[in-house]
């Protein structure tokens, strides 16, 4: 389930389109369900993705009665400082601040929970990983191998072990020149993690509530 509940990320470098990386979680529900330990592989990627609406869905398309969901509307008064610290063309700064937001959050939960320790228990189930690339790559057109290599090597891309502000910052870096080529200002951009962290303390919680309550609602109306 951990490795499913980010399976979206991981596969969006391989799959053309949001859609395709976050919208066929009841896909691979059905293709998977004959497997126990896959099953719930698959019910961890309906967690995430926004069709059946997930996490995501939640997060970053709506959220109660507000524009977008709730990682881009805390993001709108970061978008100047995120463009500048993040290199960013304007036209990306939105979508970049709400990535601060997330990370924002990743340190706020990842503090005394064994949040870490699941990602890197299930970074290290290559028996796992293997079997998930077997049965998965063909389903998005893709060599089991190549879907191998690309969860195996997703944790230099996430932090898992020490989440502060800079190491989220440095992992954001690589992330940010593996998709557009472009570096950041690590030290700017940690400063803004910090300062997203502060900004969601006061409704995080009220958020989490309402999105996993949809999501379990969600996840029963997909057979998971």
């Amino acid at each position: 389930m951990v490795l499913g509940s980010i399976f979206p990320d991981m596969i969006a470098a391989l799959a053309p389109g949001r859609e395709e990386s976050h919208g066929r979680g009841k896909e691979l529900l059905a293709a998977l369900e004959d497997d126990p330990q896959l099953r719930e592989f698959a019910r961890g990627v309906l967690t995430h993705g926004v069709n059946p609406e997930g996490l995501d869905y939640y997060g970053d398309e709506k959220y109660l009665d507000y524009e977008r969901g709730y990682c881009f509307e805390k993001g709108r008064p970061l978008v100047e400082e995120t463009i500048r610290a993040c290199n960013l063309p304007p036209a990306m700064g939105w979508w970049k601040s709400h990535n601060i937001v997330e990370m924002g959050i990743e340190l706020l939960i990842g503090e005394g929970t064994i949040y870490g320790q699941a990602l890197a228990a299930a970074f290290r189930n290559a028996g796992l990983i293997d079997k998930i690339s077997r049965r998965v790559a063909p389903l998005y057109g893709v060599e089991p191998r190549r879907l191998y290599q690309r969860i195996h090597n997703f944790p230099h891309y996430i932090e898992i072990a020490r989440l502060t502000p800079r190491t989220l910052a440095a992992k954001y870096d690589v992330q940010m020149f593996y998709k557009h080529r472009i570096h950041i200002d690590i030290e700017r951009t940690a400063r803004l993690i910090a300062t997203a962290r502060h900004m969601v303390e006061t409704d995080l919680e009220e958020f989490f509530k309402h999105a996993e309550e949809q999501v379990r609602q969600n996840m029963l109306k997909a057979g998971a």
